[in-house]
């Protein structure tokens, strides 16, 4: 059966954030690869919402996040069996502080 996948606001938020420095420093076109490319990663935990990997951080482990790896860019969600359903709280940059931005949410 497949898992329901829901973003938040949050995380809506920061895909566009990245998206559009994406479209700023190297055009649309590119943008709209990587948001494709995201898109199709993001929706790949309907079918196999365990594929992310615990995070390294004890605070974020104990809050149950799991963490999905994108070339630059890191998805963190959490998987809720009884209900089947997947929510991503938050893709941020893995340069940036994600530790301080997660723990924000």
């Amino acid at each position: 059966m497949k898992y329901r996948v829901e973003i938040t606001e949050t995380a809506d938020a920061l895909i566009r954030k990245i998206i559009l420095y994406i479209a700023e420093q190297f055009g649309s076109e590119v943008a709209l690869r990587e948001l494709d490319k995201m898109s199709a990663a993001i929706r790949q935990l309907e079918d196999n919402p365990f594929i992310g990997t615990v995070p390294k951080y004890n605070v974020l482990r104990r809050q149950g996040y799991l963490v999905l790896v994108l070339e630059k860019n890191l998805v963190f969600y959490k998987v809720r069996n009884d209900i089947k359903s997947v929510t991503v709280y938050a893709v941020v940059d893995q340069r940036q502080d994600y530790l301080s931005i997660i723990r924000g949410l």
